[in-house]
C-alpha cells in the first residue's frame, strides 16, 4: 500500500515558553525562512507533526505541547564529563570551537549526530549538556501553514540524503540548512559515547 504520510509542510510560527513573567518568545520562523519538513521521517516532533498534518495551506494555528510531547524533562544524567582528548585535532585541543557556552556538533558510536552545550572546560574534562535546549519546557506555537501538499519523489530522496549525512532538510531544494531547523531534530537516544564532529 502506498505511503500517504509523506507530505511537504512549511510553516511560519512563533514559539513561546512559560517564563517567570508570562510567555516568552524563544524562536520564530518567518515567511522568508519558514520551518519546512517532510512528514513521516521523524524530522519534526511527532506531536508537532500531528497538529499540522491535516492543516490546509493558508490556515492559522495555535497549539501547545507539553514537555512530555516535546523534548521531555531535563535529565541530569545527560550532563556528561568527557575527556579533553575527545576534542583534539592533530593532538591539539580544539580551543577555537570548545569553550564555555559553545554549541558543538557531536556524534555517538552509531554515527548519530546531535548537539551539545559546553558548560565548563576543565584541565582534564569538558562538561557537556546533551539535553535539548528546550528540555523541560512546555511549548506554545502560533503560526500559519504556507505549504501542505504531497511530497515529490525528489523531495523524499533529498530528505533521505539529509538523514544519511547530506543537507536537504526541507521541501525546497534551495532551502539553506543553516538556521532554525535544529530545534525540531531528535536528540540522540541511548548511550552517548561522543565524538567531536569537525565539519
Amino acid at each position: 500500500m502506498e505511503n500517504k504520510t509523506n507530505k511537504c509542510i512549511a510553516v511560519t510560527y512563533r514559539l513561546y515558553t512559560d517564563g517567570d513573567n508570562g510567555r516568552e518568545l524563544v524562536e520564530e520562523a518567518t515567511a522568508e525562512q519558514p520551518f519546512q519538513f517532510i512528514s513521516g521521517f521523524g524530522f519534526a516532533l511527532d506531536a508537532f507533526e500531528e497538529q499540522l498534518i491535516n492543516t490546509e495551506k493558508g490556515q492559522n494555528f495555535a497549539f501547545s505541547l507539553t514537555k512530555e510531547q516535546a523534548y521531555g524533562k531535563y535529565d541530569q544524567e545527560r550532563v556528561l564529563d568527557l575527556e579533553r582528548s575527545v576534542f583534539t585535532i592533530n593532538g591539539h585541543f580544539d580551543h577555537e570551537h570548545i569553550y564555555q557556552d559553545a554549541i558543538v556538533p557531536l556524534q555517538n558510536e552509531e554515527g548519530q549526530r546531535f548537539y551539545g552545550h559546553v558548560l565548563e572546560v576543565g584541565e582534564e574534562k569538558v562538561k557537556i549538556d546533551l539535553n535539548h535546549p528546550l528540555a523541560g519546557e512546555d511549548l506554545h506555537f502560533e503560526g500559519t501553514v504556507i505549504e501542505n501538499r504531497e511530497a515529490t519523489k525528489e523531495e523524499i530522496n533529498g530528505m533521505i540524503a539529509h538523514l544519511t549525512g547530506g543537507c536537504s532538510c526541507g521541501c525546497h531544494h534551495d532551502h539553506d540548512c543553516e538556521g532554525g531547523c535544529h530545534h525540531h531534530d531528535h536528540d540522540c537516544d541511548g548511550d552517548c559515547e561522543c565524538g567531536h564532529c569537525h565539519e
